[in-house]
């Protein structure tokens, strides 16, 4: 049994049981592939994959333990890999975060900022998605850690911890008739056109089930994933905006005023996720720490020995 082995079952999986496919992915040839994975078979004494003739086509319940544990493995090789290339440069490499656009957009800037200039030789990425691509970003190694509020807390396979808490409100027009109202209510709202975020994204469910639970049916006339693209057609007049507190900014958005909705939508938590056994940098800990001084390395390790997704 070798780890060329494990690499080759490990990529026909991922490259949907196409052995040509997996094969340049890993720069070797089709047969080569095919050949290990059935030297492994024969070690391990079970068939791995199901075959139609000599094509595979899923994977067989042993299997599926298999590609568990190989998956286990490949972590941990990737774990050495990181831990001698952070002994070899403390302060330099490369870092991956995958995130929503409104996380992106408001709460990183300055976040990303401050950690710049702590590491000015670290190479930064981001990458954008809804919740649960970025999730699947972290769960395959293609991102370090994921930020985001919706959903990500309940995932397999990630280890995630509260940063901030954030609520709702409602943009409107400068004059408009709900900022004469002493306590907006969901009804009040549900009469005007509404201009929110897409379902996957910025605590729609939220809003979505405040609504359901009073029966009442409002008309979104525009989703988006962008709070500027809903503040815009606010701006227009087509309609009353619902977007995160945190995506208003008073000297920016000058043509609008904003309503708190805390209370009828709840608050929201976002959180940052890291891959449960993952190997961190001593700088995404130092990321994490600007993120939320709550969450020291200590408290992350700690998370990621148990597993645990902590609250607020």
């Amino acid at each position: 049994m070798n780890l060329h082995q494990l690499r080759f079952v490990r990529e026909a999986v991922r490259q949907n049981y196409n052995l040509t496919d997996a094969a340049k992915a890993l720069f070797t040839s089709q047969p080569g592939v095919s050949k290990a994975i059935i030297e492994l078979e024969e070690e391990l004494g079970v068939d791995i994959f199901t075959r139609h003739g000599k094509r595979i086509r899923g994977l067989t319940e042993p299997g599926r333990l298999v590609l568990a544990s190989v998956e286990l493995i490949m972590q941990e090789i990737d774990s050495l890999k990181r831990i001698g290339k952070e002994y070899a440069a403390h302060d330099s490499g490369s870092f991956t975060i995958a995130t929503t656009h409104t996380q992106a957009r408001y709460m990183l800037p300055k976040v990303v900022q401050a950690f710049m200039v702590k590491f000015p030789k670290v190479r930064l990425s981001l990458l954008q998605g809804n919740p649960k691509q970025i999730a699947d970003m972290v769960k395959s190694g293609q991102a370090d850690l994921a930020i985001a509020t919706e959903a990500i807390a309940a995932i397999d396979g990630l280890v995630t911890l509260p940063c901030y808490q954030w609520e709702h409100v409602v943009v409107v027009p400068p004059e408009h008739e709900l900022l004469r109202s002493k306590a907006v209510s969901l009804e009040e709202i549900a009469s005007y056109p509404l201009i929110t975020y897409d379902a996957a994204f910025a605590g729609r469910s939220k809003i979505d089930h405040a609504f359901s639970l009073r029966e009442l049916k409002p008309d979104v006339l525009l989703e988006a994933i962008d709070a500027d693209v809903i503040k815009t057609y606010v701006e227009l007049g087509m309609g009353v905006g619902i977007i995160a507190g945190m995506a208003f900014d008073a000297e920016r958005d000058r043509n609008l005023r904003t309503i708190p909705v805390g209370h009828l939508f709840g608050m929201n938590v976002s959180r940052v996720a890291v891959k449960q056994g993952a190997y961190l940098r001593s700088y995404i800990y130092t990321f994490i720490e600007l993120l939320a001084p709550s969450l020291t390395r200590k408290m992350v390790e700690a998370a990621m020995r148990g597993g645990d997704n902590y609250e607020l």
